[in-house]
């Protein structure tokens, strides 16, 4: 990893808490909903929902509360009161005021690198979160460039290198998420560092991945990586 220029970093639950804050609000909406609607046969259908909507509605917890809206409005067959499905809007305006939880070494791990590589935050989501979230979190002066792309594919990588006019090999990716963060930067010949979080949203999920690439690299803690790319 010498020719490493830029380091591109996620956001959600990689620098900041996110994952936990849609779990919590299902199972609220669960228990509210339990009346009409079974938790299981509600929950399955809000994942099938949302990710067969992302190609309309993108990622981000808009589109996310949008589609659970249509899974109520099918599965209750239109015996939800008007007053449940407002709450469940007033949940997902919640979501959107949530504040920042920084995770585990972030703000020390952050002011080491600064200086030495240019640093990137490469998330997909809603813009308008995405912004809101990287300005409460304290961290936007650490960071040169912020990358908020539609979605994280080889194309969508590829376009960012040359936008930031570097070679993949001179690019190192830090994420929670194999699919999104790692896989595609390591098949265009970047570095991909995982760094596994407690909790993974069922869409990121892959079955397995080749731990012996020579892109692929996995640590349990942000600091490790001051040691990986040998800073003093």
């Amino acid at each position: 990893m010498k020719d490493i220029k830029v380091i591109g970093f996620d956001a959600d639950d990689t620098l900041w808490m996110c994952e936990p804050i849609f779990r919590n609000a299902e199972k609220e909406m669960a228990a509210m909903l339990s009346p009409w609607i079974d938790e299981d046969i509600l929950l399955e259908r809000i994942l099938a929902d949302h990710v067969a909507n992302i190609p309309m509605y993108g990622y981000g917890i808009k589109g996310y509360i949008l589609s659970i809206v249509e899974t109520v409005l099918d599965l209750g067959k239109g015996e939800v009161p008007h007053e449940v499905l407002n709450k469940i809007i007033a949940i997902g305006k919640r979501m959107l005021n949530e504040p920042v939880s920084l995770l585990k070494d972030v703000e020390q791990v952050l002011p080491k690198l600064k200086g030495k590589y240019k640093l990137v935050v490469a998330t997909k989501g809603d813009l308008l979160d995405q912004q809101r979230k990287l300005n409460a979190s304290g961290l936007s002066q650490y960071f040169d460039e912020v990358e908020i792309m539609s979605d994280k594919k080889p194309e969508n990588y590829r376009r960012m290198f040359n936008r930031l006019n570097i070679k993949p090999s001179e690019f190192v990716m830090v994420g929670n998420s194999l699919k999104s963060d790692i896989l595609p930067v390591i098949e265009l010949g970047a570095y991909g560092v995982h760094i596994p979080y407690h909790i993974t949203w069922a869409h990121e999920m892959v079955e397995s991945v080749d731990r012996y690439h020579p892109g692929f690299r996995e640590i349990e803690h942000l600091d490790e990586l001051i040691d990986m790319l040998e800073i003093e």
